[in-house]
C-alpha cells in the first residue's frame, strides 16, 4: 500500500467512524441509478442525504444534530424562515466553503450568498434537479384569521438524485400540491399539532400521492402508531426512526 493509498484509507475511516460516533439512529440507504442514496435523519426537520460524491443536507438548526462530526454539505435546502429551520451559524457550520445554499426569498435574507427558489420553479444545481413545492396551513394558525404558514412564504422541495425522487414536505397541512405529487420514491411528511397537520391527516395526504417509501418526521409529541396502521395495505413503506434521539 502506497502513503498516498494509506493516508487517504485513514482519512475515509476516520470520517466514518465520526459520523458512526455522531449517529444514534444508523442511516437508511436505497438504490439509485448510480450506486446507494444514504439517508441520515439529524434532528426534527433536519435531514441529510448522500449520493456519489454529493451531500444535501435540508434544515440544519441549533436544535441539535453534531455538525462537526457530519459531512458537510454541497448543497444546503432550507424551507422556512422559523427557527427550527433557519438558523444561519449552523447553516454556515453545516456547509463546505463552495456550498450552495437554497431558499426561499424570505429565509435567504438571512442567508449570504442564498439561491432563491419559489413555489413551482426548479433549478438544477450540481447537476441536483430542486423543485420548490408550496408548503402551507389551510386551516391553523396563532388567532382566528391567521395561519402559521402562509402560501408562497416557505418550500417543500423535490430533489431528484441517483434516478430518485425524494420529496422533503416542510411545514404544511395536507394541501392540493403535496396530493398531486407524482412518481415520489421518498417522502418525508410532518406530522405535529398544531403547526401542521396530525398523523391521520399525513395518512391521508400520503395516500393520495403513494411514495415508495414515507418518513415521519417533524413529529415531535405524534402518535406515529396511527400514521403506521392508517397506512397498513396501501403499498406505501413507513419508515419510522427516532428523529429525537440524544
Amino acid at each position: 500500500m502506497s502513503q498516498r493509498t494509506r493516508l487517504c484509507w485513514c482519512a475515509a475511516l476516520a470520517l466514518a467512524t465520526a459520523v458512526s460516533l455522531y449517529a444514534a439512529v444508523p442511516p437508511d440507504t436505497i438504490q439509485g441509478s448510480g450506486g446507494p442514496i444514504t439517508i441520515q435523519p439529524i434532528m426534527h426537520a433536519a435531514v441529510q442525504v448522500r449520493y456519489g460524491n454529493q451531500v444535501i443536507t435540508v434544515d440544519p438548526t441549533a436544535m441539535g444534530g453534531d455538525y462537526t462530526a457530519l459531512p458537510k454539505a454541497d448543497i444546503v435546502l432550507v424551507t422556512d424562515i422559523h427557527g427550527d429551520h433557519l438558523d444561519p451559524a449552523t447553516v454556515g457550520k453545516a456547509s463546505k466553503p463552495n456550498a450552495t445554499v437554497v431558499a426561499p426569498s424570505a429565509a435567504a435574507a438571512q442567508l449570504k450568498g442564498a439561491t432563491v427558489i419559489a413555489n413551482g420553479e426548479t433549478k438544477t444545481i450540481n447537476g441536483v434537479s430542486i423543485e420548490a413545492v408550496p408548503m402551507y396551513n389551510l386551516q391553523r394558525g396563532p388567532s382566528a384569521g391567521q395561519l402559521f404558514h402562509t402560501k408562497g412564504r416557505g418550500n417543500g422541495y423535490v430533489v431528484t438524485v441517483g434516478g430518485k425522487r425524494l420529496y422533503f414536505a416542510g411545514d404544511t397541512e395536507c394541501v392540493p400540491e403535496m396530493k398531486a405529487l407524482k412518481n415520489i420514491d421518498v417522502a418525508f411528511i410532518p406530522m405535529n399539532l398544531p403547526y401542521t397537520m396530525p398523523p391521520s391527516e399525513a395518512a391521508e395526504c400520503v395516500k393520495a400521492f403513494k411514495p415508495k417509501i414515507a418518513y415521519p418526521y417533524h413529529y415531535m409529541g405524534s402518535d406515529l402508531k396511527q400514521f403506521e396502521d392508517a397506512l397498513k395495505g396501501s403499498g406505501v413503506e413507513v419508515r419510522v426512526r427516532d428523529w429525537y434521539a440524544k
